[in-house]
């Protein structure tokens, strides 16, 4: 008879969180898009003390955390990524839990499994660090496929189907994950299944001579690893700043503009495979958070602008003499944001605004809120 292994017993308080489902925060007040706004500056500033030089990737990160997606952050070691996933936890007050990828993990490692408890006689499921409310995925792309596969339904329904049993993640539910566009000895390219799963990509880039001589300035001057960041929000206050997200009012010439855009990928000669209509959604609601960050309850095109090529290069492939070449995709995408007609909106009196065609643009009347 084979005998069962046996496992250390399982965290009881994780274990019941799994079973029960996800965790319901303390009720926050109804939010305005102004209001969410305010509170979503006051995150950025905090996260700015820890993360030096990098306004672009802060505002990038938390807009992906504001519209409910999650994260890729593409770029070289040493540029502060894992810094800044563990400062958002901080500021955002979400329970934080990281993994590091390696070419040996199994799903299970991820997901969490089923062990036979000999005080109990009884199979009980342990989860895994998937069930958190911010789940840093280190190095994502240096896991096989099947572990990469684990995280899709996580991400994409907020629960994991483990040994028959659906088990729901704990809300706010959010994966930055980072890669090294670099290496490829023992890494594994992620499916375009998964890259479509995350609502942007982020690249961090150097820090320019000035600002690096003051981190090591600010360093040398705390005398710690680390400035402690103070949490000034919490998850119940995060899932209200979402749901003020749905106050944001887009116009209809704003939607049109969002599809030229998607479907421009989709016919240039310079891209094999355009973007997914999920790629539209995703630049949407960016948009509209990038709106609210900036304390506006309706879109604009620059919203739009702004954020295309975060939202959508991930999600395109070029052909294949373009990378012979070297071509970046953020240059071609870049090239369709300029040459595609956006709406013109011009600011009311009364606050509001219109819309209004620009020289050589498409008609779009109306306005823009």
């Amino acid at each position: 008879m084979t005998a069962v292994p046996q496992a250390p017993a399982p965290d009881t308080e994780q274990a019941r969180v799994a079973e029960a489902g996800p965790a319901r925060p303390t009720e926050a007040a109804v939010l305005t898009p102004q209001e969410a706004g305010r509170r979503a500056r006051a995150v950025v500033e905090e996260i700015e003390r820890a993360v030096v030089g990098k306004p672009e990737a802060v505002r990038l990160v938390l807009l992906g955390v504001l519209a409910g997606g999650h994260v890729l952050i593409e770029d070289l070691p040493g540029l502060g990524k894992t810094l800044l996933a563990r400062s958002f936890a901080t500021a955002l007050g979400l329970d934080f839990r990281r993994i590091q990828f390696t070419p040996d993990l199994l799903p299970s490692d991820v997901t969490g499994a089923p062990f036979y408890d000999r005080r109990s006689g009884e199979m009980v499921f342990r989860p895994g660090p998937l069930f958190t409310q911010l789940l840093l995925a280190d190095e994502i792309n240096r896991t096989p496929p099947k572990t990469q596969a684990a995280l899709l339904e996580a991400m994409a329904e907020g629960q994991v189907s483990v040994d028959g049993a659906t088990r729901r993640l704990p809300q706010p539910f959010t994966v930055i994950a980072t890669a090294n566009p670099i290496e490829y000895e023992g890494t594994y390219s992620l499916p375009e299944a998964q890259l479509d799963r995350f609502l942007l990509r982020v690249r961090m880039g150097y820090l320019s001579t000035g600002l690096e001589a003051a981190m090591l300035r600010a360093r040398l001057d705390r005398a710690t690893p680390e400035p402690d960041l103070e949490t000034v929000s919490s998850p119940a206050e995060l899932l209200a700043m979402r749901a003020a997200l749905e106050l944001v009012e887009v116009d209809d010439d704003l939607v049109d503009y969002v599809i030229a855009l998607v479907h421009a990928t989709r016919n240039d000669a310079q891209i094999q495979v355009g973007a997914s209509p999920r790629g539209g959604l995703a630049l949407v609601q960016l948009a509209r958070a990038r709106a609210m960050l900036e304390g506006r309850d309706y879109l604009t095109p620059e919203d739009v602008k702004a954020l295309a090529v975060p939202a959508l290069a991930h999600r395109i492939t070029l052909t294949p003499e373009l990378w012979v070449r070297q071509v970046e995709v953020d240059e071609v995408l870049a090239r369709l944001v300029a040459t595609v007609p956006a709406p013109r909106t011009l600011p009311r009196a009364a606050g509001g605004s219109e819309s209004g065609p620009e020289s050589g643009s498409v008609d779009a009347p109306g306005a823009a809120r």
